[in-house]
C-alpha cells in the first residue's frame, strides 16, 4: 500500500478493506466487532481465529509476542459466542481479541517482564492485574502476552528473554517501547485492543512509531497492581487503532480496585459518552501548540510538518490554536530529575537478583541500576521537588489552555536493537523522548495519535496533553481529529504468508 505524502495523514490505519489476514476481520475495530456480534453478522470464534493467524504472522515478521495462547483464546471465544447468541454479553468488549503487555499479571501464565535471568517458576499463576481482571470480567478474548524490554526500562523493545521487536512498517526498525510488542500486535491485526504500561512514554513512543493510538491516562485512573518499582511514574493505558476504541477500553479498565490504594474514583458518565458530544464541541477549545518546547528540541522536518498540519486542522474545526510553550523547567533539569526517579526504580526492581542474574541483565539496565544504587534519599527528594514544581507550573498553564499539542517524538523509527539512533551521539533513550517523560512527572493524561508519515512511509505521532483528570477531553479531541480525517495512516503491509 502506498504511503501517505510526507506530513499528511493517509486512510485510517486498519480501515475495512485493507489487505490483511482473515478476510478483513482483523481490520475491524473493537467497536465494529461488537456491533456485528450483536447483529449476528460476525462470530467471536471466526474473529479470534483470524486474530490468532495475524498474531502468528506478526510473531514471524516482527517478534511481537512472548506467548500466544490459541487454546485459551478459542475457549474464551466459544463462551463469548454463546453469550452473544443468548443476547447476554458480559460487557462492552465481549469477544474482542485483546493482548496484554508482559509486565501485567495474567492468570494462568507467568509474567516474565522481559527477564531471562529469572526463571518463571512452576506456578500456579492465579492472579490478574486489575486491568486484566476487568477485561476478563467483560468477556474479552485474551490472545497472549506481548514483548517488553527487561522491566520495561527503556523506550525500545528488545530483551535477553525475547530478542528484538521490529516495526510493522519496516521490521529492521524499532517498534519503540517499552510496549513495543503491544503496538506491533495492534498495527498488524492481532487484536484491536492491547494493554500497555507507560512510565516515561512507553505506550506513546511505540504508538507513534507503529501508527496506532495510545493514551497514558491520569495517574491512578487505571489501577495498577503490583505497584511499579518506578513508583508513581508508571501508568496503565489502552493501545488501540483509534480514540473511539480507547474510550471503549477505558470504560472497562478505569474502575477502582482495592489492591491499588492510589486508584481514582470512577468517571461520571464514562469515556464513550464523552465522544458523542461531537466535533462541534471543539469550538472555542484553547489549544497551545508547541512544536519544539521553545526551541529546546530538534525536530525532524517531516515530523514538524505533519504535526503542524494537524494543528491547523484543529483550528479549522473551531479550536483556538496558539503557538505557545509550556512553562516547564528546562529539559536538562527535568531529565536529571526523571533519571533520579527512574534509575532508583531500576535499582529497586533488580535488588533481589543474585550476582549471576545481575550479570545477565541488559547492559544498559545494568548501568542505570548501578547509577540508581548510588543515589541518596536526598537526591531522590530533590528530584521530587523538580517534579512538584513542574506539576504546579503545568497546573497554571492549563488555566489558560485546555490542551497542549506537541509531536509525540521528534523523529520516526530508527534501527531496531539499539537504545538510541545510530550515529546520534546520544546515550540514553530519554534524550530522544523529550515530549513524553515530562508528563509522567506531572501525571497528566497524554495521548499519541498518528498524523502522517515521513518520506519513507514511517508513521509520525502527534501528542495531546490535558490537565490532570481531563482524560475525556483528550480522547474527545483525538476522536475529532480521526473523524475529520486528520489522524490515521495506511495500515502496514501484511506480513508474508508462511
Amino acid at each position: 500500500m502506498a504511503a501517505a505524502p510526507a506530513g499528511r495523514p493517509g486512510p485510517a490505519q486498519g480501515a475495512p478493506g485493507d489487505a490483511q489476514a482473515g478476510g478483513g476481520l482483523t481490520a475491524l475495530s473493537a467497536t465494529e466487532l461488537t456491533e456485528r456480534y450483536a447483529s449476528g453478522e460476525l462470530s467471536p470464534v471466526a474473529v479470534t481465529e483470524a486474530a490468532l493467524a495475524a498474531a502468528e504472522a506478526a510473531q514471524r515478521a516482527v517478534n511481537a509476542f512472548v506467548l500466544i495462547d490459541a487454546e485459551g483464546a478459542l475457549a474464551q471465544a466459544r463462551a463469548s459466542e454463546e453469550r452473544w447468541r443468548r443476547r447476554r454479553p458480559a460487557g462492552p468488549v465481549d469477544g474482542v481479541p485483546t493482548t496484554v503487555k508482559d509486565i501485567l499479571l495474567q492468570r494462568g501464565h507467568p509474567t516474565r517482564r522481559g527477564v531471562a535471568a529469572v526463571p518463571p517458576g512452576p506456578g500456579p499463576w492465579e492472579e490478574d492485574a486489575p486491568s486484566v481482571a476487568r477485561l476478563r470480567e467483560a468477556g474479552a478474548v485474551l490472545l497472549g502476552k506481548t514483548t517488553t524490554p527487561e522491566y520495561g526500562w527503556k523506550g525500545v523493545t528488545d530483551s535477553p528473554l525475547s530478542g528484538v521487536t521490529g516495526n510493522p512498517y519496516a521490521p529492521s526498525r524499532t517498534a519503540g517501547g517499552s510496549s513495543g510488542g503491544s503496538a506491533a500486535a495492534v498495527a498488524l491485526g492481532a487484536g484491536p485492543l492491547s494493554l500497555g504500561t507507560d512510565g516515561g512514554g512507553s505506550v506513546r513512543i511505540p504508538a507513534a512509531f507503529c501508527g496506532i493510538f495510545a493514551l497514558k491516562p491520569t495517574y491512578g485512573r487505571v489501577p495498577l497492581y503490583p505497584a511499579s518499582a518506578f513508583g508513581t511514574l508508571a501508568h496503565v493505558g489502552p493501545m488501540t487503532r483509534d480514540a473511539r476504541d480507547a474510550a471503549l477500553l477505558m470504560d472497562v479498565i478505569a474502575r477502582p480496585d482495592p489492591r491499588d490504594w492510589s486508584a481514582l474514583a470512577p468517571v461520571h458518565g464514562g469515556f464513550r459518552a464523552a465522544l458523542t458530544r461531537g466535533i462541534e464541541r471543539l469550538r472555542g477549545l484553547r489549544v497551545a501548540f508547541s512544536p519544539s518546547l521553545g526551541g529546546q528540541v530538534r525536530v525532524d522536518p517531516a515530523v514538524e510538518a505533519a504535526v503542524r498540519h494537524a494543528a491547523g486542522g484543529l483550528a479549522a474545526l473551531g479550536a483556538e490554536v496558539t503557538e505557545a510553550d509550556p512553562p516547564l523547567p528546562p529539559l536538562d533539569h527535568l531529565r536529571e530529575a526523571f533519571h533520579a526517579l527512574w534509575f532508583s526504580g531500576a535499582a529497586r526492581v533488580t535488588e533481589h537478583l543474585d550476582a549471576a542474574q545481575q550479570a545477565a541483565l541488559d547492559p544498559g539496565l545494568a548501568e542505570i541500576r548501578a547509577a540508581g544504587a548510588r543515589l541518596s534519599a536526598l537526591d531522590y527528594l530533590a528530584a521530587v521537588d523538580v517534579r512538584m514544581a513542574a506539576g504546579r507550573l503545568m497546573g497554571g498553564f492549563h488555566e489558560r489552555f485546555d490542551l497542549l499539542l506537541t509531536p509525540s517524538l521528534p523523529l520516526t523509527a530508527f534501527g531496531a536493537g539499539r537504545e538510541v539512533p545510530e550515529g546520534s551521539g546520544l546515550r540514553r533513550w530519554t534524550e530522544w523522548t523529550p515530549f513524553t517523560y515530562p508528563f509522567n512527572l506531572t501525571q497528566q493524561p497524554a495521548a499519541s495519535l498518528p498524523c502522517g508519515t515521513d518520506a519513507g512511509g514511517l508513521p509520525v505521532g502527534l501528542q495531546l496533553v490535558g490537565a490532570r483528570h481531563a482524560d475525556a477531553l483528550v480522547l474527545r479531541a483525538a476522536h475529532a481529529l480521526y473523524a475529520a480525517g486528520l489522524a490515521g495512516v495506511p495500515a502496514p503491509p501484511a506480513p508474508p504468508a508462511r
